[in-house]
């Protein structure tokens, strides 16, 4: 029961994939933006594990935009701390426009390469 919106998201999701992949050296920084949340996580596909996530669950009521802002900080932050400072962007289907490019720029600002 899904909307052609949806349908056509997961089609440019899976394009998006095929040609995306995260490694040991650069893993893959996923974006899941959802109607009220953002969420992001730094994935190292050949070993299938997440070695860092960030969202905005736990942040203070602002503006989406702002969340995603302080989202893409704190995962630049987290990701560092852990030793990866080089990631492949996955957007997930997403268009790089309003929340979803604002983490990106986030996470830039903050100290990640990509």
């Amino acid at each position: 029961m899904t909307t052609k919106k949806i349908e056509r998201r997961i089609k440019i999701k899976y394009r998006i994939r095929k040609k995306v992949f995260g490694t040991d050296e650069r893993p893959r920084l996923s974006v899941f933006r959802s109607n009220k949340q953002i969420y992001a996580q730094v994935i190292n596909d050949n070993e299938g594990k997440t070695i860092v996530a960030a969202s905005s669950l736990g942040l203070e009521a602002m503006p989406k935009i702002q969340q995603a802002e302080k989202v893409g900080e704190l995962i630049a932050k987290k990701a560092i701390e852990a030793g990866v400072t080089a990631v492949v962007f996955d957007r997930n289907g997403y268009l790089y426009h309003g929340r979803v490019k604002q983490l990106a720029d986030a996470a830039r600002k903050g100290g990640l390469n990509f």
